[in-house]
């Protein structure tokens, strides 16, 4: 792969990315994948046309933790809800005449919900259980977000784009405001800023070669 065809899968990329997070319940997260699969090609192009193996594995470690966070929070959410009993015993709280059955949870909605004398302990537990789940896909994704950061950094650095390490780096801290709403949006700038850097790269220039000087003329040897 080209320079020129990197950075451009790179940047198409980059935009799918940010406009399938605006556009998430239409696209059903399809543009985010492609785009992000635009990206992963970019960086692979990238390493090799650098000589530099870090700017797409540490994008592939990023990857791999993105996943096992995902895979561990939707693990630890199903443990809570099917091998535990904090969910059943708050729906019974809310809906008495369910009994705790699975069976009859389905029809909650013909049943007069009783939000008065729920025990808090059973209300503390589910949130502790919810927190719990949060915490395990934070986690992860400050991770994925630091390795990333790692390759955009490298890839800044070979690159003499300063808007790769500095997208990166609201990336980084998005990941860590991510509890919170404005985390959401530093995400959104980074990727913005990321795609603005892919469209910035130039071919690196090439290298004048040094001449030789000619040696100097050999005085003749009197006589």
């Amino acid at each position: 792969m080209t320079l020129e065809s990197s950075k451009n899968l790179g940047g198409i990329g980059a935009i799918l990315i940010l406009v399938g997070s605006l556009l998430s319940s239409y696209t059903f997260g399809i543009l985010d994948l492609i785009g992000a699969i635009l990206v992963f090609i970019a960086l692979y192009g990238l390493a090799n046309y650098y000589k530099e193996k870090s700017i797409f594995t540490n994008a592939i470690y990023s990857l791999v933790a993105g996943i096992v966070g995902v895979v561990a929070a939707v693990g630890a959410a199903l443990y809570i809800v099917f091998d535990t009993t904090l969910v059943t015993k708050l729906v019974q709280d809310i809906y008495p005449s369910c009994n705790g059955s699975w069976s009859t949870i389905s029809s909650l909605r013909g049943m007069t919900p009783v939000t008065s004398n729920i025990p808090m302990g059973d209300v503390t537990s589910a949130l502790g259980a919810i927190f719990l789940v949060i915490v395990v896909l934070w986690i992860f994704a400050i991770v994925a977000a630091f390795l990333a950061r790692r390759s955009l950094k490298t890839l800044s650095s070979k690159a003499s784009v300063g808007l790769f390490s500095t997208g990166s780096l609201l990336l980084l801290i998005g990941a860590f405001l991510t509890i919170v709403f404005i985390g959401a949006i530093l995400m959104w700038i980074a990727v913005l800023l990321i795609a603005i850097a892919f469209f910035q790269m130039k071919p690196q220039p090439e290298q004048p070669m040094t001449q030789m000087a000619p040696p100097p003329p050999s005085t003749p040897t009197p006589v």
